[in-house]
């Protein structure tokens, strides 16, 4: 199978299962592109992470971006992107169709309700694997505690956030000794 043509059905596959949005996807799209297709090592998936929030878009079409140009060029990146957004595109064009025919359903009220308790624990299960795989010093642990209790205890901009972060970072592993784990 060609290159771009694998490239097309990872993200086909992500965009189609990838059911709940962004954070949802992360299990999904981990697997696609570490563990199954090694376009990325682990810690490389991190910053593809780290890079799609800070940029405007959703996860899924920044990850695929990222990585088809990495793997493929400018070729790959569009091939990614357009199969990342293919099932979402199908799905909302048949998702009217029938919503609009069977919207007071109780057994589709019934089916989505259902949905969201596994939503959130794919949601979990990513914060969870990321946190043990990225937080591996102390000066980590550090700057995770402090952002955290700022966006719990303020309304503080993300933008300001990953700022604050930023600056952490710089002032921790420039001047203070990294202990690791």
């Amino acid at each position: 199978m060609g290159l771009l043509l694998k490239l097309y059905l990872a993200f086909f596959k992500i965009g189609a299962f990838g059911f709940g949005g962004g954070y949802a996807m992360l299990p999904l799209i981990e697997k696609e592109i570490v563990t199954s297709n090694h376009w990325l090592s682990y810690s490389e998936f991190v910053d593809v992470i780290g890079i799609s929030q800070m940029t405007p878009g959703p996860i899924a079409i920044n990850s695929a971006t990222f990585v088809g140009y990495r793997v493929s060029g400018v070729l790959g990146s569009t091939i990614a992107t357009l199969g990342v957004v293919t099932p979402s595109f199908i799905l909302v064009t048949l998702a009217y169709i029938f919503f609009s025919k069977f919207k007071e359903s109780k057994v589709l009220s019934s089916a989505l309700e259902g949905m969201r308790p596994a939503l959130i624990g794919l949601i979990l299960s990513v914060f969870l694997s990321l946190g043990f795989k990225s937080y591996r010093d102390l000066n980590s642990i550090i700057i995770g505690l402090i952002i955290a209790a700022l966006l719990y205890k303020s309304k503080l901009h993300p933008i300001l956030i990953i700022v604050i972060a930023a600056v952490l970072g710089a002032v921790l592993y420039a001047y203070v000794p990294t202990i690791k784990f």
